[in-house]
This record gives structure tokens, C-alpha cells and sequence, in this order.
């Protein structure tokens, strides 16, 4: 057990949330109890989320996506009443990181990732410095883009939508987690082969065909199981907590 403010002193220090700008708080979003014995990790702060914590015994959730959003709608009605509702009966801490938790090099979503599919980082390019590119760890060579779809597949367990050449080999990658379609001109400019990440908007899949490089969007959800759970993991050794991942399936 330990005190709620040691746990957010731990976190801001490991992912430093005062160098990113952001869409939303990083942190504390709502405070529960200020003694802190188990955190619950998980992807979004949704009402299936929180009712999953409940039924845990954890006093703390600690997520990817928080509650509160630059331009959203500030009124507590609805789902937003169901989920704070929900939280302050049970007196339950909330803790999200964004950004910060995509760009942490070692245990961030981006990282993970890399280290799920197998890549090691050889650089960063983007805004905020959140993509990563890199190549396979065992040195290999794709040789097709259906082989990396299948790669993709087996490895994410979810069907990724490929867009661009239909043949040639792919040695570097380029990826960035969640809702990064934007970074797939950074990506083509930093030289990748291929970009992975959750989404795809309708640009993207012009600039793949005109500009040869591939594109796999893997799902928003699919792409950030990882960073949360192994941030929280991390400290909760760190502070003699217990700890717990629970996935919410999206199919997004």
C-alpha cells in the first residue's frame, strides 16, 4: 500500500507529462482514496471499464484514455454521469496519460508495440517526436506486404486494412498507435517502407498508392493494449502494489 501522491509523483517522473502538449489533463482525473493497493490498467475509461475495476477491488484505474477532452461538451449528463457516477461511489481513483504514455521509449504504447511485432527502434519522427521507425529485430526482410498483414495479424490478433503496392519487400517500418493516420507523411519523409498504426482516414490511402508506401491500419484499441498495462506493472513493483490488466474489446 502506499499514498495516492507517491503513486502520481512516481508516474509524472517516469513519463514526464509537462513536456507534451496534449488534448487533454494527464494524471489524476478523479480522486478516490488517498491509500492506493491496487491498480487496474486498462485502455479507455469506459463504464465497462470502471465496472470491471469495481469488481476487481482495485482502489485505482490507470488508462490510456481519460475522461475529459479539449472541446468536449463540459456537462455531466449521460455517459459522463454514468462513469463519474460510478467512480465516486466506489471512491475510485482515475488515472490517464495520453501522450506521455505513447512516447515513453521503453514502456510506452509505441514502444510496446515495437517490441510485440518484433521491430527494433532505430529512430523518431513526427510532432512530439511519437512515431517511431525501425526494422526487425532478427534482421529479416518482409518479403511481400501480405506477409507483413500476416505478421500484423498474428501478433495483434486483428485483421489490419493494407493499402498501397501490391508486391516488394519492406525492410523499414515506420509506426504510431491509436488514431495516427496524421503521421503518415512524417513517416514517408523519415523514408519508411511501411507505416502501421490504428486508423486510416480517406488522404491516407491516396498517399499510399501515389507515393509506394504502404499503410496497415491495425485498430485504435488493437495497437495500445500495451503501454498501460506495462507502465503500471512497472510502478506498481516499484511501490509494492498489486496490479491488474483488464482488456474492454473494441472492435475500433
Amino acid at each position: 500500500m502506499t499514498e495516492r501522491t507517491q503513486l502520481l509523483q512516481t508516474l509524472d517522473q517516469l513519463l514526464q507529462p509537462g513536456k507534451f502538449k496534449d488534448y487533454g489533463p494527464n494524471g489524476l482525473q478523479v480522486e478516490g482514496r488517498s491509500q492506493v493497493r491496487k491498480i487496474v490498467s486498462g485502455v479507455t475509461a469506459s463504464l465497462a471499464m470502471i465496472e470491471a475495476t469495481v469488481a476487481s477491488g482495485a482502489d485505482t484505474l490507470l488508462v490510456h484514455h481519460g475522461l475529459f477532452w479539449r472541446g468536449q461538451d463540459g456537462r455531466v449528463t449521460g455517459w459522463m454521469k454514468k462513469r463519474l457516477a460510478l467512480l465516486l461511489q466506489h471512491d475510485l481513483n482515475l488515472l490517464a496519460y495520453h501522450l506521455p504514455l505513447d512516447a515513453h521509449p521503453e514502456l510506452g504504447n509505441n514502444a510496446q508495440l515495437g517490441k510485440v511485432l518484433g521491430l527494433t527502434v532505430t529512430g523518431r519522427f513526427g510532432e512530439q517526436d511519437l512515431g517511431f521507425m525501425g526494422q526487425r529485430t532478427d534482421g529479416a526482410v518482409f518479403a511481400s506486404p501480405q506477409a507483413l498483414a500476416e505478421h500484423v495479424q498474428q501478433a495483434l490478433c486483428k485483421t489490419p486494412v493494407h493499402v498501397g503496392p501490391t508486391n516488394g519487400e519492406i525492410r523499414t517500418l515506420g509506426w504510431c498507435t491509436g488514431g495516427a493516420q496524421g503521421y503518415f507523411e512524417s513517416a514517408i519523409a523519415a523514408g519508411v517502407d511501411a507505416f502501421i498504426t490504428g486508423e486510416i482516414s480517406e488522404p491516407q490511402a491516396h498517399y499510399a498508392r501515389e507515393c509506394g508506401v504502404h499503410f496497415l491500419a491495425c485498430g485504435h484499441h488493437a495497437t495500445e493494449r500495451y503501454g498501460a498495462p506495462a507502465v503500471a506493472a512497472h510502478v506498481a513493483e516499484m511501490l509494492g502494489l498489486e496490479h491488474e490488466f483488464i482488456d474492454i474489446d473494441n472492435p475500433a
